[in-house]
């Protein structure tokens, strides 16, 4: 009986850490990687998207460095490795720790969001793919891959666009308007994000606002307005505000970089670093915040085929120099294209809000966050210290209000 009770006693610590599950060490390496390169895939693309929003994934972006390491050989697999930051990773031990990773902080479960990512690599109609590749591939980084005729620019243009938008249920209708150079392979993520906040905004205080785009061009866009209790830190020598909003079971958070007024974002930028992050992160203090955010979606869609290589994978993306022969068994392919496009949607959806602190001292007084002007944004796994997302709202969807001179 003592046994029995024992047994039992265990079964259940184990079905209740079930959600607790810890990271591998290679899995935390990733994490920890994939946080750096949230940084430098931001402040190389900043560089060159003047006022353009920013919408990028640091971990399917090192998914899909994964996966180019997987088809790899030579310094083809070291170059990705090394904008990985994994060099002294076996590359077993690489492709398990990102797929350990990605599931992780994709589980609709434990996350209580919607994250739907879809990954295809596209070969010219003369490839064939080794079948090891295609199962590897499949099984670590959830790849699709296909043939397509790419010198049929506007059937390959179709079918891309055809491809993303059904696999995120319409929210991205299109990634690309071209092709280039059909006779290599081509990269495309298409995914669809929309937080679930954990106090959700009250659907009826949502009204039309303006949004400050630059001081000579306004929108029109919907905003959500709510009164809460959050983290925030107001860095007064650099004139912003950081805020985190928790989101779903408080496994990740969005947090907020926006600087007082209206002003270039360049500014921002250059401070914007892991530690600089770190370092108001630890300032924060939980207090009332009167929040208006937009309630908008965004839909960026990028080519990282310059960005990439500007960070080190210069092989894998020249025709003369790219080994990919684990992927179709010689060396005839090279990465012309990695189109990385998303939609994020922000809503009003949430976990019912606190009342007990309605009508409170908690609630007095509460510092403004009036998020009418452009902002930098991440969404921040809390349990794997990861950065899901990375990206700047410049210019959300709206209607022109007034053009200043």
């Amino acid at each position: 009986m003592w046994m029995t009770n024992v047994v039992a006693l265990c079964l259940l610590a184990v079905a209740a850490s079930g959600d607790d599950k810890q990271l591998s060490s290679h899995a935390s390496t990733m994490a920890d990687q994939s946080a750096n390169l949230a940084f430098s895939l931001y402040h190389t693309m900043a560089k060159e998207k003047g006022l353009e929003n920013i919408l990028i994934s640091p971990v399917v972006v090192a998914s899909s460095l994964g996966m180019v390491a997987l088809g790899g050989k030579a310094s083809t697999v070291s170059q990705a490795k090394t904008v990985l930051s994994a060099g002294a990773l076996k590359d077993e031990h690489l492709h398990a720790g990102l797929s350990e990773l990605l599931n992780e902080v994709s589980n609709p479960k434990t996350r209580n969001v919607t994250w739907k990512i879809s990954n295809r690599l596209y070969g010219p109609s003369s490839v064939n793919f080794v079948d090891d590749f295609v199962k590897s591939s499949k099984k670590h980084y959830n790849y699709e891959h296909l043939k397509i005729n790419l010198r049929d620019k506007r059937s390959a243009v179709n079918s891309i666009n055809e491809w993303a938008a059904k696999s995120t249920d319409g929210k991205l209708p299109e990634i690309t308007k071209d092709v280039q150079n059909p006779d290599g392979a081509t990269i495309a993520n298409a995914m669809f994000y929309k937080p679930h906040w954990e106090e959700k905004f009250y659907d009826k205080m949502v009204d039309n606002r303006a949004f400050l785009v630059t001081r000579s061009l306004t929108v029109s866009v919907p905003m959500m307005h709510r009164t809460g209790l959050y983290k925030f830190h107001e860095d007064t020598e650099n004139r912003l505000f950081v805020l985190d909003m928790p989101l779903g079971q408080k496994q990740s958070s969005l947090l907020y970089i926006m600087p007082y007024h209206l002003e270039p974002l360049e500014r921002i930028e250059k401070l914007l670093t892991r530690k600089q992050l770190d370092t108001w992160l630890g300032k924060m203090e939980e207090r009332a915040i009167a929040i208006s955010l937009p309630k908008v979606s965004m839909e960026v869609s990028h080519n990282l085929q310059k960005t990439l290589a500007e960070l080190g994978l210069t092989d894998a993306v020249d025709k003369t120099k790219a080994d990919l022969s684990n992927i179709s068994g010689k060396k005839d392919l090279y990465l012309s294209n990695v189109f990385h496009a998303s939609s994020l949607e922000w809503d009003v959806d949430g976990n019912p809000y606190d009342t007990s602190i309605f009508g409170t001292e908690k609630l007095r007084n509460p510092k403004l966050f009036y998020a009418d002007h452009p902002f930098i944004f991440l969404v921040k796994d809390n349990k794997t210290n990861s950065i899901l997302f990375i990206g700047r709202m410049v210019r959300p969807k709206g209607d022109k209000m007034r053009d200043e001179l």
